[in-house]
């Protein structure tokens, strides 16, 4: 069996980095892209800003108290999608097997391309070479036999990494491997994996299959997998939309009953010109509800018919809110999506979440 060659590129710092670029003055200065107000958010941050602690999906108010001189700019989609675009034009020189994870990252199948270069690593360094020429950007890759492997390579050795985990190199590599760094472990995981005693990745190497997909369920299987080295995904060209959802930050917490269906009822238009823009259907409603301090439920309900029209969407998702205690817990964020459309083919599940927030980037 042909041994497949896995390329994973991640664009370092992405939109921080494209606004750096596009203004000198913001150059080797920390940078936070995302809306700077009293309900902000860091949408991303460069590696000036990174030095101070500052991340992702921060809020703008404490990222501004670990950075006194943090610089706020307004993110620009529009411009990072136009910035994505030619990135792939420059995958898609090499392969068409290119499986986009977001505007920035994305996994390339090059166990054939069509430049004939036997050397996935030679790939990389190409790719990683032409996106510096062409667009003034930095790009991390990781490459290796199968996706987890790839991705966990391109983390390595940011910024402006390559490391390449060859199949002799793997059982080692991932022994060491923090149990945080496995794909899917999020840190309710990570905390339900430390108290079975599992820190790395030999340590859950050591578990059996069937400890860990009774704590785990379906995902014990990847995770027993993941430790051995094995992943058999494919690069999949073509992503199916498995979701389309909204969601909105309040300007101000709110508690009252007539205030919540208000904004319910704005959440749930949006959702329904989305799902009209995207031509998608479903049968299953979420209802996602963020508190005041942070914390979060979703409610879901699964119907017979497909929702698509506002006269399905409001009245359900009204039904969904009489399950959720606001009165004591005043909420900051609505949210709704549509999931569960009916396919014809089968394909892997996938959370595709389109974000319409009150304020730009806020939360």
């Amino acid at each position: 069996m042909l041994e497949r060659k896995i390329i994973h590129i991640d664009m370092d710092a992405f939109f921080a980095s494209v606004e750096q670029r596009d203004n000198p003055e913001l150059r080797g200065k920390p940078v936070a892209v995302g809306y700077s107000g009293e309900r902000g958010v860091v949408a991303a941050a460069s590696y000036e800003a990174r030095r101070y602690g500052v991340r992702s999906a921060m809020s703008s108010q404490k990222a501004k108290r670990l950075c006194p001189q943090l610089i706020f700019v307004r993110g620009r989609m529009g411009v990072y999608k136009a910035v994505s675009r030619k990135i792939h034009e420059i995958f898609h020189e090499y392969t068409d097997l290119v499986e986009p994870l977001s505007l920035d990252e994305a996994f390339l199948d090059v166990t054939e391309n069509k430049q004939g270069i036997p050397l996935a690593v030679d790939i990389a360094l190409e790719i990683k070479k032409s996106i510096r020429e062409k667009l003034q950007l930095v790009a991390s890759a990781g490459v290796s036999y199968n996706k987890f492997l790839a991705k966990i390579a391109s983390d390595y050795r940011k910024p402006d990494g390559l490391c390449t985990i060859h199949p002799q190199q793997a059982m080692r590599f991932i022994s060491q491997l923090p149990i945080e760094s496995f794909w899917g472990v999020g840190p309710v995981t990570a905390k339900k994996m430390h108290s079975l005693a599992i820190h790395n990745g030999e340590q859950l190497r050591s578990s059996s299959l069937e400890m860990l997909t009774r704590h785990f369920g379906k995902a014990g299987l990847l995770y027993y997998e993941f430790s051995r080295g094995i992943d058999l995904r494919p690069v999949e060209a073509v992503r199916i939309r498995k979701s389309v959802g909204c969601e909105r930050t309040l300007e101000k917490d709110i508690s009252l009953r007539s205030s919540v269906i208000i904004e319910l009822y704005h959440v749930a238009k949006e959702l329904v010109e989305r799902l009209a823009k995207a031509d998608f259907k479903g049968n299953t409603l979420t209802l996602k509800i963020k508190f005041h301090d942070f914390n979060q439920i979703t409610r879901s309900s699964t119907q017979p018919h497909e929702l698509s029209l506002l006269d399905d969407v409001l009245p359900l998702a009204k039904k969904l809110l009489e399950e959720v205690e606001y009165q004591e817990h005043p909420i900051r964020l609505i949210g709704l999506s549509v999931s569960n459309p009916k396919q014809e083919v089968d394909v892997r599940e996938e959370w595709e979440q389109l974000s319409f927030e009150f304020s730009d980037w806020g939360d």
